[in-house]
C-alpha cells in the first residue's frame, strides 16, 4: 500500500469572513499524480499553499510525513527588473550543482537561453525555467500551479509526458493545478474537482462521467455532499437537511 504523504482534515480558510476553503478533507499518497481542477477563484492556489505550509488554516489540521523534499512551481513569480539575473544565475540560487543545471536545461529544451536575462524570456520559456527550478533538487513532493500556462499545445503535451516520466524515475509525488483538462485527464492518477470544497474526486475515467465534473465551471452550492464527497440525489439531500 502506498504511504500517506499529506493529510488534510476538515481544513477551512477564511479571509475577511469569506470562506476560501470549506471543510476540506483529503489525503495524498506517495507516488501519486493528483490533479486539482476547478474554475478561477475556486481556492485551488490557497489549497496548495495550505498543503505546503505557506498558509495557516483557520480551522482543521494538516499532517505531513517527515523529511519531505518539496519542489514548488508557483503560478506567478515576479522578479524585479532591477536584478540582472540570467537563467543560469536564477537556477544557481537553488543549487550549486552545475551539472544538474545543464541537465535540466537540456531536458526541458531551454539550454539555448541559459545566459539570457530573465526579463527577456517569453511566457513559455519562463514556465520551463520555473519547472527546472522546481525539479533541480529531485524533490520527493512536486507541487505545480498551472505548469503549462503560456506554453503552446505541443509543449503542453510534452510537459505532461515529462511529469509522468519524472514520477516513474524518481518516485516522487506530484500535485498539480491545471485548466488543461484534456492533458490532465491523460496524465494523472486521481482528479479532484474543487470549488472551495471537494465537489468530486476519483480516477480520470470516473470523474469524466461525474455530473460535478461536467458542470465544473458553473458549479453551484445548491446540493449536499456525502462523506466521500459525492453529490447526494435530491431525496437524500432532503434527509441530509432534516
Amino acid at each position: 500500500m502506498l504511504n500517506q504523504l499529506i493529510e488534510l482534515k476538515d481544513v477551512s480558510v477564511h479571509y475577511d469572513q469569506r470562506a476560501i476553503l470549506h471543510k476540506v478533507s483529503l489525503s495524498i499518497k506517495a507516488g501519486e499524480i493528483v490533479s486539482l481542477i476547478g474554475p478561477n477563484g475556486a481556492g485551488k492556489t490557497t489549497l496548495i499553499k495550505v498543503v505546503l505550509g505557506l498558509v495557516k488554516p483557520t480551522a482543521g489540521n494538516v499532517i505531513r510525513a517527515p523529511q519531505i523534499c518539496v519542489g514548488y512551481m508557483p503560478q506567478r513569480l515576479v522578479i524585479s527588473p532591477l536584478l540582472p539575473l540570467t537563467v543560469r544565475d536564477f537556477l544557481e540560487c537553488v543549487t550549486d550543482d552545475k551539472a544538474a543545471i545543464v541537465a535540466w536545461l537540456s531536458r526541458l529544451r531551454i539550454e539555448r537561453i541559459a545566459n539570457q536575462p530573465l526579463q527577456s524570456l517569453s511566457g513559455g520559456e519562463w514556465q520551463r525555467v520555473l519547472l527546472a527550478r522546481a525539479l533541480i533538487r529531485k524533490p520527493t513532493f512536486l507541487v505545480l500551479d498551472e505548469p503549462a500556462q503560456s506554453i503552446d499545445i505541443a509543449g503542453q503535451s510534452e510537459i505532461y509526458q515529462l511529469l509522468a516520466q519524472i514520477r516513474d524515475e524518481f518516485g516522487c509525488t506530484i500535485l498539480l493545478v491545471s485548466h488543461d483538462l484534456h492533458y490532465v485527464m491523460q496524465a494523472t492518477d486521481r482528479v479532484i474537482c474543487f470549488n472551495h470544497h471537494i465537489c468530486c474526486q476519483g480516477s480520470p475515467h470516473t470523474i469524466a462521467q461525474d455530473p460535478a465534473f461536467l458542470a465544473l465551471y458553473t458549479h453551484r452550492h445548491d446540493h449536499s455532499h456525502g462523506t466521500s464527497g459525492d453529490i447526494l440525489p435530491p431525496q437524500e439531500e432532503g434527509h441530509q437537511h432534516a
